[in-house]
């Protein structure tokens, strides 16, 4: 078993963290830019425009690493609607369409990617209602694009100290290939898929919930980083304590991006209500830790205490000054999602 000394330079030197650092880079240059008008702020899985009638259009996107791509063109495909159906869930929402951009090298490629999606498609019951297409580029590569709608809206800037963290995950699959892609999707029956993702908007709707973000690439602990730096509070977590199966090592767990798995926090009183709404459909639900006052975000076991992330040192997103910049007259902008 890894100790936390050893987990935390594992979290903090994975490539799913890594990536997500990047987005910084887009948060410098788009703060002084004019941005479209948004309810909610730059870091949220999805951007989020209020309609007239008082409910939210959700709009976001998702592009794949080549060498996945590459590699795994199929699941490629079969991810790219995937994961865009688990930001819309992340926010409270239901998806309603997407849209695809595909580049390819020849036309086995290009037909392996749309026969992921197709499958997706049908399994999660979003169409794919149009796209742009190309199998004359030099690699192949994929984005996904994806709107939906929500009438509460789960927000990744909403954890607040005293909250309980919590985590739940679909356990019920395996690793795909060498990566750490955790597939409970491509087997699981199209109506237990559905199902499970309708819980999130029953969070939101019922106010079980405020804050949620799906684990992403960054896994477990990077989401939950994203998810505290937004709201701007710190944490204690136990690692050992986030669902896992028994065969699999926590560090490597850590670094999983999981088919169905979310991070939460959670008012006190409304835990036990948490565990046994995800319960009831075999989905494990487990209180992680706890959000608390300022930048600092610590690991904790029954031995050691160990800094993860000090946010007021190293910021991750970097989402602070862009959303500082946007704030207009009290109006919240945003030009993308996370």
């Amino acid at each position: 078993m890894s100790s936390l000394h050893e987990l935390v330079q594992a979290v903090r030197d994975s490539k799913g963290v890594a990536h997500k650092k990047d987005i910084a880079i887009g948060m410098n240059a788009l703060a002084s830019v004019q941005p479209c008008q948004s309810s909610t702020l730059v870091g949220d899985d999805c951007a989020v425009l209020k309609s007239a009638d008082g409910s939210y259009l959700l709009f976001a996107i998702e592009g794949f690493m080549n060498e996945f791509v590459q590699d795994d063109p199929w699941f490629a495909g079969y991810c790219g609607v995937m994961v865009n159906v688990s930001d819309i869930a992340a926010m409270g929402g239901s998806a309603t369409a997407v849209v695809d951009a595909v580049w390819t090298s020849d036309s086995v490629q290009l037909k392996q990617i749309l026969q992921g999606m197709a499958v997706a498609s049908a399994r999660y019951g979003v169409p794919i209602v149009g796209g742009h297409t190309n199998a004359r580029n030099d690699r192949s590569q994929l984005a996904v694009s994806i709107i939906g709608t929500a009438t509460s809206v789960l927000s990744s800037f909403e954890a607040k100290p005293g909250d309980v963290l919590m985590s739940v995950i679909d356990l019920r699959g395996q690793y795909r290939g060498a990566g750490n892609n955790w597939n409970a999707s491509t087997e699981a029956p199209a109506e237990r898929l559905r199902g499970d993702l309708e819980l999130l908007a029953l969070v939101a709707e019922s106010g079980l919930s405020v804050a949620c973000k799906d684990i992403s690439m960054a896994g477990p602990l990077g989401t939950l980083l994203m998810m505290l730096e937004c709201s701007g509070y710190g944490a204690e977590i136990v690692p050992e304590a986030f669902p896992r199966p028994e065969d699999v090592s926590l560090e490597r767990w850590m670094q999983t991006f999981p088919s169905f798995g979310f991070v939460f926090s959670v008012a006190p009183a409304q835990v036990e209500k948490m565990k046994q709404l995800f319960n009831s459909r075999d989905l494990l639900c487990k209180e992680v830790g706890q959000v608390v006052e300022g930048s600092k975000v610590w690991l904790k076991d029954d031995a050691e205490r160990e800094l993860l992330w000090d946010f007021s040192e190293t910021p991750l997103l970097g989402c602070e000054q862009l959303n500082k910049a946007n704030d207009v007259e009290g109006e919240a902008y945003a030009c993308g999602s996370v």
